[in-house]
């Protein structure tokens, strides 16, 4: 392996590197084009990792997990380091993410502030991860005898993470990892590695020791490395349901946190303040253009507000500005590739063919796809029965509170519902019998704050992102008692 100089940094020659044991260093495994989402071309390059190099990761990664993490105080202060050196380079990060993710200004410093609030969560549970007191003596024939549990790191986790949340979601697999004691190797989704080789460089100016973070670069195959290497002991994944099925039957009896594909409904019920409820669909629906797992795919109207919703929404979503990503008044932005909207367009085009009504949308342009909005759909368009991931919100008109519900729980997937009543007894209702891991009254599916755990159930995946429930994750809990007789 070649060590780059000093000065050249996380990149060497226009070409950003990998991240081994401490040090950047150009990948062996062929390089790899970046492209800018709404241009079309490419601006940057990435160096992909070799097999030998992930198993030298690897290596590097288990060495420094066996010499041991800094003490919990010391995590902490490294991560709310980091929270500031990306703070400091706000306008670096909002850049990249315009550029490879196709963001717009808005939601690239929405990406920002809440990897900032990551970052520093993450740092406070470092600092109080504690176990628990046994009760020893509430047991026959246990006097003078107690216990207490420590919670302790897993080892070497493989953090693997998606476009669509670049910086965040990145934050949410190496930030708890690292505040638990674990080292980590962090493989980006190859559309936006720059953001995370930034985030990653921030790390290392935080402080972070030699081998606790790995920056792994290459296409999705060479994660089969890291699963062939059983030192690598979790796997922390957000992407579809059909590569976490692969992931997880590879894992074996290893441990995995798994946050998957979904189709998100939020409810409108007949009492709904549309004042506040709309806006916050308009926002959920096509932020990111509708790329978020938690996006308003389905939105779930009651009979009686139907045609209000449905014409005021047509007018909201018709004014909203499109394309260009770098013009400040643009709200969406491309699609993470050209092959993606067209994609979104197909399945749109199927709908309308089939009797849908297309309410507002046009003709894609590249990798932008107008912001559309649909009636009139059934359960076996695509629309309706698959996760679109694109600027497409679908309005479908309900009797009963019972009978939205049902409509949600067909689905096979359960990550998020939003509910918007004032009704308690139908929101309490609703908390209790839709088969998701988030309900949210008076919000959307989209509604999430990092403090609160974040996970899905059924096809949607298991176990739990948010810093204090993702440092569980990534442990494990120990007992130790002492006999004092």
């Amino acid at each position: 392996m070649t060590e780059l100089k000093a000065d050249h940094r996380m990149q060497s020659d226009g070409e950003y590197n990998l991240l081994i044991g401490g040090r950047w260093v150009r990948g062996t495994g062929g390089s790899i084009d970046v492209l800018d989402k709404y241009r079309l071309k490419a601006f940057a390059t990435v160096s992909g990792a070799s097999q030998a190099q992930v198993r030298e990761m690897v290596d590097l990664a288990h060495a420094a997990y066996r010499k041991g993490a800094p003490v919990a105080y010391e995590r902490g202060a490294i991560l709310d380091r980091a929270a500031r050196q990306v703070e400091a380079r706000k306008e670096e990060f909002v850049k990249a993410m315009q550029a490879e993710a196709g963001f717009t200004r808005s939601d690239a410093l929405g990406e920002v502030r809440r990897c900032l609030e990551t970052l520093r969560l993450s740092g406070e549970e470092a600092r109080r991860l504690a176990g628990e007191v046994i009760p020893m003596e509430g047991a026959p024939q246990q006097s003078g005898r107690f216990a207490f549990t420590l919670r302790v790191p897993l080892g070497v986790v493989a953090a693997i993470t998606p476009f669509n949340s670049p910086l965040n979601t990145v934050a949410h697999k190496i930030a708890p990892a690292f505040a638990a004691g674990n080292a980590v190797i962090l493989k980006p989704s190859t559309n936006t590695p720059i953001t995370a080789a930034l985030l990653a460089d921030a790390f290392v100016e935080a402080g972070v020791p030699a081998g606790f973070l790995s920056l792994l670069l290459g296409r999705g195959s060479i994660v089969r490395h890291l699963m062939e290497d059983q030192r690598v002991r979790f796997f922390a994944f957000t992407g579809s349901t059909e590569v976490g099925e692969i992931i997880q039957r590879d894992a074996g009896l290893r441990r995995t946190q798994m946050e998957l594909g979904s189709i998100a409904f939020t409810l409108l019920c007949d009492d709904a303040d549309l004042d506040r409820a709309l806006p916050k669909v308009v926002n959920a629906g096509y932020r990111k253009a509708g790329q978020v797992c938690t996006s308003v795919q389905i939105l779930l109207v009651q009979e009686s507000i139907a045609k209000q919703v449905t014409d005021r929404l047509t007018k909201m979503v018709g004014a909203l500005a499109y394309g260009d990503p770098y013009d400040d008044k643009t709200v969406v932005g491309p699609l993470i590739s050209e092959a993606a909207a067209i994609r979104v367009e197909a399945w749109v085009e199927e709908a309308v063919a089939r009797g849908a009504n297309r309410l507002a949308g046009g003709a894609r342009q590249g990798a932008v796809l107008p912001p559309t909005l649909l009636s009139g759909i059934d359960d076996n368009m695509k629309v309706s029965c698959q996760e679109i991931f694109g600027p497409v919100v679908c309005i479908v008109p309900f009797s009963t509170l019972d009978e939205a519900i049902k409509r949600v729980n067909a689905t096979p997937y359960g990550l998020a519902t939003g509910i918007f009543t004032n009704r308690l007894l139908d929101a309490f209702s609703a908390a209790r019998k839709l088969e998701v891991g988030g309900v949210h009254v008076n919000e959307t599916s989209s509604s999430r704050v990092d403090v609160m755990p974040y996970g899905g159930s059924k096809d949607s995946g298991f176990g739990r992102e948010g810093p204090r429930y993702a440092v569980h994750e990534m442990t494990e809990e120990r007992v130790v008692s002492v006999s004092t007789w």
